[in-house]
């Protein structure tokens, strides 16, 4: 039976993609100005790459973006590519990294994303961008971890400190993590039980706003289309704004390149809700 979270079995050129979206990346890198490895923490990982656009006007929106690799690989530096919508709408780009399972818990990295959060909110005038008009996007695991900057998980007691959003979107995310324990990924993540039922965002507890948008390629395996949909619906249920997309002909991977141009149809809406925050 295969694992339809294991999405390299149903992308034919898996690899070609990874390499393809890292080499736009790079290509975006040589082009504009970077802030790397700027600190959000003390730990190695705990820090993000700042991509601000040719010409900052004061008070730019200023967006995040989460990367994906189920919690258990990717960098901050294979999806600068993801600011080019960014970039093309006057705003400041953060692409933001944080530690490893199994090297680390999951609870852990929601943290680190949150510490993440209100770092990027509390130098943002030094950005010449304006803290008020932050936006965030990620992209599988990443989706999953943006939905704790605006929620918070079952077992949390209190309220966190969550950064002032004003929206979300979330690309081919996980919301169910009661299947990744059982995975292919229970060697290399090592995710227990306990963790994905306490970091679940369908079990968890959600702020009505910001603005979200959920979309996930059409390609995909029905996990991220079950997900997709009953994740919505939890949010309007709760009284959220939500927009329920799928892009044709994209796949877990090659979402992320559509979402990273500026051409596209993801692409502009990354640069729509950016501009309009």
């Amino acid at each position: 039976m295969q694992d339809l979270y294991r999405n390299r079995d149903f992308i034919p050129d898996f690899d070609a993609v990874i390499e393809e979206t890292a080499a736009r990346s790079r290509a975006i890198a040589s082009t504009v100005r970077i802030i790397r490895d700027l600190p959000y923490g003390s730990r190695s990982r705990e820090r993000m790459d700042i991509l601000l656009p040719r010409d900052p006007e004061p008070g730019a929106p200023l967006h995040l973006f989460i990367h994906g690799g189920y919690w258990r690989s990717g960098s901050k530096e294979d999806h600068h590519l993801v600011a080019a919508p960014v970039l093309a709408v006057g705003g400041v780009a953060a692409i933001v990294t944080y530690d490893l399972m199994p090297g680390i818990r999951l609870g852990t990295i929601v943290a680190q994303v949150r510490a993440a959060a209100r770092h990027l909110v509390a130098m943002a005038p030094g950005l010449g961008a304006d803290p008020a008009r932050l936006t965030v996007s990620g992209h599988s695991a990443g989706a999953h971890l943006a939905c704790y900057l605006a929620g918070h998980g079952p077992a949390e007691r209190t309220r966190p400190n969550l950064p002032a959003l004003r929206g979300l979107l979330l690309v081919s995310g996980i919301y169910d993590l009661s299947g990744i324990p059982g995975s292919f990924l229970k060697d290399e993540a090592r995710m227990t039980h306990e963790e994905a039922k306490a970091w679940s965002p369908l079990t968890s507890r959600h702020d009505p706003a910001p603005r979200r948008i959920m979309t996930r390629g059409a390609d995909e395996t029905s996990p991220f289309h079950s997900q997709a949909l009953a994740m919505a619906d939890l949010l309007m249920e709760g009284g959220a704004s939500v927009e329920l997309r799928s892009e044709p002909g994209l796949n877990h991977l090659t979402v992320v390149q559509a979402l990273a141009d500026p051409a596209a149809p993801l692409g502009r809406l990354l640069g729509e809700l950016v501009a309009s925050s």
